[in-house]
């Protein structure tokens, strides 16, 4: 998919694409043995070896578009482990851990702590409420979108704003489909002018105001794109990779100037997962 059709001079555009540093975990041990989202039934069989081979698609897509991508060990035990986006929060060299709610993926928290320790990040906390880390936060390099709902712990938001450092903007999900903020808006560009794509019917009515205001010129989803986790996208700024299902939010993003990469993620979005879910960034 790549942008070719002339817009409108005063139409948003896609800004030039930036290096980024991700950290992702390999499924080595992925499965679906319980469920903590509407999107997992165990009773549906999973096929290993193409979750990995479409986790490594992913991964170098990101290599491919001279990307730093950082690995992590997975552990036995603990099948949602690749989902990377939820291990942490890295803003200007500070790292916010996390706490999850669920039982059955506690454990991840203490791995990647670990590692974030190995890797010189050493201004770090560890929550004392629940916060599920870029699955909740969406940083657009001014303001951090946090939200809650089904997972993070409202106070997690105060806090991630003292650990952090950086203002924080409270959004509450209300469609258990859409149980993470990065399941219904990622960021296009960071930056004064950040923009965003969001699905506003996972978001409680005063929330939609809120982004309404904040990011009037957003790219707005629609349900099909959305019941693909088609918003659960890694931007650059000029390349975005996206669900290949969510053609209707691929349009509108190369309207607007962005080159897409639609990859098939069909066998970790059994447990509810995307491009997103399996990538944490480390934003400098």
């Amino acid at each position: 998919m790549t942008a070719t059709a002339a817009r409108p001079a005063d139409t948003f555009a896609a800004e030039q694409a930036t290096a980024r540093h991700f950290l992702m975990c390999p499924p080595t041990y992925f499965t679906v043995e319980y469920v903590i989202n509407p999107w997992m039934n165990p009773d549906e069989p999973v096929d290993a070896e193409l979750a990995m081979a479409q986790w490594e698609e992913l991964k170098n897509t990101y290599l491919r578009l001279g990307h730093t991508v950082d690995t992590i060990e997975p552990q036995p035990g603990l099948p949602d482990m690749v989902f990377a986006a939820n291990s942490g929060t890295v803003i200007e060299g500070r790292v916010l851990g996390s706490r999850f709610r669920a039982p059955e993926r506690a454990a991840e928290a203490e791995h990647f702590r670990r590692w974030f320790v190995a890797h010189g990040h050493r201004d770090l906390v560890m929550p004392t409420r629940i916060n599920e880390a870029e699955g909740d936060f969406a940083w657009t390099g001014e303001v951090l979108l946090a939200g809650t709902g089904f997972r993070t712990d409202p106070s997690a938001h105060a806090e991630a704003q003292e650990a952090l450092g950086v203002p924080v903007v409270s959004l509450t999900l209300v469609d258990e489909r859409y149980y993470h903020l990065d399941t219904a808006l990622f960021v296009l560009d960071k930056g004064p002018n950040a923009q965003i794509a969001y699905y506003p019917e996972a978001f409680s009515e005063g929330s939609r105001r809120v982004l309404a205001r904040m990011f009037p010129d957003a790219v707005i989803a629609d349900a099909a794109d959305a019941a693909c986790l088609g918003l659960n996208g890694v931007s650059d700024g000029r390349h975005v990779v996206l669900p290949v299902e969510a053609t209707g939010l691929a349009k509108q993003l190369e309207d607007r100037g962005y080159e897409v990469i639609g990859l098939d993620m069909s066998e970790l979005r059994k447990s509810g997962g995307g491009p997103k879910c399996c990538t944490l960034e480390l934003h400098s």
